[in-house]
């Protein structure tokens, strides 16, 4: 069949296509493959649906010198996660370590452009070595700036990064930047500068591992929301990640449909509250299976799980609805909350608010954590940054006493009666106060009579307030679910229309 004259165009097309597709070449895929990796590619395959990924500029970097560099080691473009449009890129470790060379560079801030255009959330897969070292000797052309790009994207389209690898620099500042980070145990790690730049600065020998792996990142700095143990694991938790979240802040996210029949979605008691929680306010217990009592089950999402330990962060489903969870840890402190969990939380409010997310709080704590160490730390400020995180939310806020509310460790968790759209719920048996009564006693050197008065008081239970229109009503623990799932109900009825949140003022 002719072609007309296209022959050697069409030839010379394909024969640059498969440059493109080759990333590092056999050999340093099947080394890859073999320490259990996968690579760019597949890992782009698996984010998206089923042949759903299209690629963009793919023939960037093969006029590079002296060689070719598949992609420019980044396979990157667009495609569908849940069904839903997505900008996704993935830095390819087996093409000059997924390193970023100046067409790489243009390619990432295009991708970052194309999400904010059309509205959609951006993934970028971490496995590279940052800046390219050869970029130092080329000429400088100023140009706009991926990261300035991925900073205009905050609070607008949901934005992930999965760190599959070692990931250095400038490749490290997007996961910096992102709303949430994933990281593969082992294997991810995220540094200003790697392990051989620390010991050329500093002289200290050091791990990738210890210098930015999962225990520096998801337990120490926060930085790494979720950590899992394969690249499959971090891909699928991706996909699972933005089902919680709308496209873009334009939109509300969809509730998922409930089956008729679905016991797991229903109305229903939440009868093992009373076996989850002991009456007894000095009794420690974990909030964890009181979340899953009250949630669809299966559907929660814990973040930073071992960050800032005495508040729980979590999305789930309840009666199909996404929802954000804020929730004291009585069995971490007694709930006491630190600068860490404070500043956890407060971020986790401003995201979740950001895509106009319900917010679901579940307060059990002594107030904020008191002494030398923590006001050395910050818990002046970090405690006023969360209270405005919640204050400034316009989002539907439910908030539930579960058995000991004190000072300021109230306010922070939503027990605040002119805050808009905000619905306050208290189990019949808290205990209230501006402090602790013996704590309250001592400060005040009150009488014997006074000191019996705050006691009798903390122990009165929410009658007082409820007797005031404080909280919107004392429900039994068997109504938690349907209390909370009649206020989502509620929301998801208004017509009101949704857009990005005004920035306006500073946090604390």
């Amino acid at each position: 069949m002719s072609m007309n004259g296209w022959e050697n165009s069409i030839a010379e097309l394909r024969d640059r296509r498969a440059l493109a597709t080759a990333m590092g070449g056999p050999e340093r895929l099947a080394r890859q493959h073999a320490n259990g990796r996968l690579d760019a590619r597949q890992r782009l395959a698996a984010l998206c649906d089923h042949g759903s990924f299209a690629e963009l500029w793919p023939l960037a970097g093969l006029e590079e010198n002296p060689a070719p560099v598949a992609a420019d080691a980044l396979p990157c473009g667009h495609g569908l996660i849940n069904g839903c449009p997505a900008a996704v890129g993935a830095e390819d470790f087996s093409s000059k370590g997924g390193s970023i060379g100046a067409p790489g560079a243009t390619k990432r801030e295009r991708l970052a452009r194309l999400a904010l255009d059309e509205r959609m959330p951006f993934v970028m897969v971490l496995d590279g070595a940052g800046a390219r070292a050869a970029k130092s000797l080329e000429r400088y052309i100023p140009h706009p700036h991926d990261l300035g790009a991925i900073s205009d994207l905050s609070g607008l389209v949901p934005t992930i990064s999965v760190v599959a690898g070692a990931s250095a620099g400038h490749g490290a500042l997007t996961a910096a930047l992102s709303d949430f980070v994933i990281m593969v145990r082992g294997a991810g790690a995220l540094f200003t500068a790697g392990p051989t730049l620390v010991l050329g600065s500093t002289g200290a020998r050091v791990e990738p591992q210890g210098l930015g792996g999962a225990d520096v990142h998801a337990v120490r700095s926060g930085v790494v929301h979720i950590a899992v143990d394969t690249d499959e694991q971090a891909l699928s938790t991706a996909r699972r990640l933005l089902s919680y979240l709308p496209s873009n802040a334009w939109e509300r996210v969809l509730r998922t449909p409930v089956i008729e029949g679905d016991t797991s979605t229903a109305r229903r008691e939440t009868r093992s509250i009373v076996d989850l929680v002991p009456a007894d306010p000095r009794q420690a217990y974990d909030i964890r299976p009181v979340i899953d009592e009250i949630v669809d089950a299966g559907s929660a999402l814990e973040l930073h799980r071992d960050h800032g330990e005495s508040i729980i962060t979590a999305f789930a489903r309840i009666g199909g609805h996404s929802v954000a969870i804020v929730a004291n840890q009585p069995k971490v402190l007694a709930g006491s909350v630190t600068v860490t969990a404070a500043n956890k939380a407060a971020r986790f409010v401003e995201i979740a608010s950001s895509f106009h997310l319900p917010l679901l709080y579940l307060a059990d704590n002594p107030g904020v954590m008191a002494g030398y160490e923590s006001e050395a730390a910050g818990i002046l400020r970090a405690s006023a940054r969360m209270f405005a995180a919640q204050h400034r939310s316009a989002s539907v806020k439910v908030h539930i006493s579960m058995r000991k509310v004190f000072g300021f460790g109230s306010s922070i968790m939503a027990l605040n009666q002119f805050d808009g759209r905000s619905f306050m719920f208290a189990l019949p048996g808290v205990t209230l106060g501006v402090m602790p009564a013996k704590g309250s006693a001592t400060i005040s050197n009150a009488s014997a009579d006074t000191a019996a008065a705050l006691t009798r008081s903390e122990g009165s239970g929410p009658w007082k307030l409820a007797s005031e229109a404080a909280y919107d009503n004392v429900i039994h623990p068997y109504e938690m679910r349907d209390t909370v799932l009649r206020v989502l109900d509620l929301s998801e009825r208004s017509t009101r229309m949704v857009e990005p949140t005004a920035r306006t003022g500073y946090l604390p």
